[in-house]
């Protein structure tokens, strides 16, 4: 490092405030809620090399600091002042878009003629066309069903907005105003970077600046790994699971085996399931990505909130994630809801740390984001409006000493919540119920945090409502050391009526009149034995309706009535309860553990590698071949049951072993010749 420590310090504080002064500029002249309410937006500042050097702290979308500007910024070669590049090009910006509706944008900072830097942001887009209302669907196939796809392009040219661009970006989406709005949001609020950028080399000189940018992210590195050494060297192996794809009734299994060695981190992801034909992949390009790390990054702020939040804190983590997976998809692989995978990474990578560090890590949040949209029918003049009702989230996962936050969790994004005020105000919709959900918090000595309940109901005849990433509707957060495992998510139509029906994981629902629909988020997984927890915390949570009478008997031996503690039938009841299986970890809850007993972790990684062996343009085909019994007999809504599973998994073994004697002749006759 050239600079000393007080320079770096004040150096670095300034870039962030810098960054974090763009954010706020752009949430206060966005145009939709996505921006205004929910924050689904950020900026940086990044070096020469595209990797960001200053993020915002408290604003917009979190845990974004190790994406890379770089290949977008090669993608369109030489750049004047004024230039701004837009794309929303998972595969052509090598992840830095990471679905399509956030559009994203690149602006060079010079100081006079000299290139200094470069000013980045995103806004997630409330339309960039495709197939569905909002872009997104999770049953998209491939992923020029998900909408525009922009290659890195000028939109700006020294100044000015390129005519063409603006009208190829207005003609395919069903919101061009609003999305305009947003789009010279972000370019304001990069004109503003620019301007703070030329005040700090004003105040320091050019060298100290152009020093700065390499020093802070050498600086963060070496907290970071400083931190990461808290975590005992050794290897740890996790894997865990989304219910299905939605267009097949199949798990998606994530799998990490993570290796750890004086502060440097290894993460592999070899026997992750395969790419998908549904929106559940992740565009990582095979590169260390930020999608892959947000937990690790959680990890490092949870230690030493003072750590500057940067590309360095990752410098000491490499991953292998194998091409052809959910983690690595092809083109034209669908990414849309690529957000639902990104929970169950944070799951997984949550399991490995936490065999290393029990006392620390927590049990399992709900793990996932579902925004709630709301589209409704198209005016009198052609437009739509398309609004987010509510980001949903769940409950967080409790850990030693602490109950799990209620209604909210450690995801990837500090995505907010809309106001019910703006929402309806910004559509015709009535929100019937907003809040906490009982009974769905896990057990435990400390418990899990409860999830959410959103009931709402349209005004306008024709709309429709889209679940995106709903997850965790068979396989629960799971519970850690003794708690048991938070509630499943169910998303229910007309919910207490005669015609009430659960709908499960949705894609798009036509709405009917006075129908009414539920969104039930799940609550994070319990810490320690139930039976363990203070009465007095048991009552607290009767009494404030977060647990009932009934489950503070079964799941606390806590006997509750009238708001009073029955003190002598609380000991007996206690008394003869049977100890937990103190050996076991984690209680994963029953469905997970009937999946597991057939499809072990030696069964699913011989499955994904003999599929990954076959021609990329083949795999879909000989996977379903391979899992026919499944796909024939399985049904997503119905409970796994133990019996009829261990014949399903004997069958599909048998496809395993025809299809590896098959391939074993080629691969003989290939190391002989």
């Amino acid at each position: 490092m050239k600079l000393d420590p007080v320079t770096l310090e004040i150096m670095s504080m300034k870039l962030s405030a810098a960054a974090s002064e763009m954010a706020y500029f752009l949430k206060r002249t966005g145009r939709t809620l996505y921006i205004k309410e929910s924050e689904d937006f950020s900026t940086a500042i990044a070096n020469l090399s595209g990797k960001f050097v200053a993020y915002p702290q408290n604003v917009g979308v979190s845990g974004f600091f190790d994406l890379d500007c770089g290949p977008a910024i090669q993608a369109v070669g030489h750049l004047d002042p004024g230039d701004v590049i837009l794309t929303n090009h998972p595969y052509m910006s090598k992840g830095l878009a990471t679905h399509l509706p956030d559009l994203t944008v690149i602006r060079p900072f010079f100081h006079g003629d000299k290139l200094v830097a470069y000013g980045w942001a995103f806004v997630h887009s409330a339309d960039v066309g495709g197939r569905v209302p909002s872009s997104i669907s999770p049953s998209n196939s491939d992923i020029f069903q998900e909408g525009l796809m922009i290659p890195p392009v000028k939109l700006v040219r020294k100044g000015e907005i390129d005519p063409v661009v603006e009208g190829f970006l207005r003609s395919n989406c069903r919101t061009p105003e609003p999305n305009m709005g947003d789009v010279r949001a972000m370019l304001a609020a990069m004109s503003l970077g620019e301007k703070r950028v030329q005040r700090i080399i004003e105040q320091h000189g050019l060298e100290t600046f152009e020093n700065s940018l390499g020093d802070v992210i050498e600086y963060t590195a070496l907290k970071s790994r400083e931190i990461f050494r808290k975590i005992p060297d050794g290897v740890y192996e996790f894997n865990d699971f989304l219910d299905d794809d939605l267009v097949s009734p199949i798990p998606i299994r994530i799998r990490v085996k993570m290796t750890v060695s004086d502060g440097l981190i290894d993460l592999d992801f070899d026997g992750t399931d395969l790419q998908v034909a549904a929106a559940y992949n992740i565009p990582t390009a095979g590169i260390r990505h930020a999608q892959l790390t947000s937990w690790l990054t959680s990890f490092v702020l949870t230690h030493d909130k003072t750590v500057p939040q940067n590309a360095g804190m990752l410098d000491p983590v490499s991953i292998h994630t194998p091409k052809g997976t959910v983690l690595h998809p092809i083109f034209p692989a669908p990414v849309g809801v690529r957000h639902a995978v990104v929970h169950r990474v944070m799951d997984t990578e949550n399991g490995a740390l936490a065999q290393a560090l029990p006392e620390f890590m927590p049990a399992a949040c709900a793990g996932l984001i579902i925004p709630t949209v709301l589209a409704e029918p198209e005016d009198a003049n052609g437009d739509r409006n398309v609004v987010v009702v509510e980001p949903m989230v769940g409950g967080g996962g409790a850990w030693n000493g602490h109950d799990g936050p209620d209604g909210r969790h450690s995801g990837p994004v500090s995505i907010g919540n809309n106001p019910i005020e703006v929402t309806e105000t910004g559509a015709a919709v009535t929100i019937l119920r907003y809040g906490l959900r009982p009974d769905s918090g896990g057990p435990g000595k400390w418990r899990g945090g409860t999830g959410m309940e959103l009931t709402f109901k349209a005004k306008r005849l024709g709309s429709q409502v889209l679940g995106r990433g709903m997850d965790r509707f068979r396989f629960q957060p799971w519970g850690l050391l003794g708690g048991k495992p938070g509630a499943q998510a169910r998303t229910i139509l007309n919910m207490g009526r005669e015609d009430e029906r659960d709908l499960g994981k949705i894609d798009v629902v036509d709405l009917g009149p006075n129908d009414t629909i539920t969104v039930l988020t799940p609550g994070g997984g319990g810490y320690g034995n139930p039976f363990e927890r203070d009465v007095e915390a048991v009552l607290w949570d009767v009494k404030r309706g977060l647990v009932s009478d009934e489950a503070a008997r079964t799941d606390y031996g806590v006997v509750v009535g009238g708001g009073v503690v029955d003190a002598a039938a609380t000991e007996a009841l206690r008394a003869g309860q049977p100890k937990p299986d103190a050996d076991r970890m984690f209680d994963f809850g029953p469905q997970r553990r009937i999946w597991e007993a057939v499809f072990d972790d030696k069964l699913m990684r011989r499955i994904v590698a003999v599929v990954l062996a076959q021609p990329s343009g083949g795999r879909k085909a000989f996977r379903n071949r391979l899992l026919a019994p499944l796909l024939k007999a399985l049904d997503r809504y119905r409970p796994l049951e133990a019996e009829e599973l261990a014949e399903l998994g004997r069958d599909v073994t048998r496809n395993l072993e025809a299809a590896e004697a098959a391939a074993r002749p080629n691969s003989e006759h290939q190391a002989a010749a």
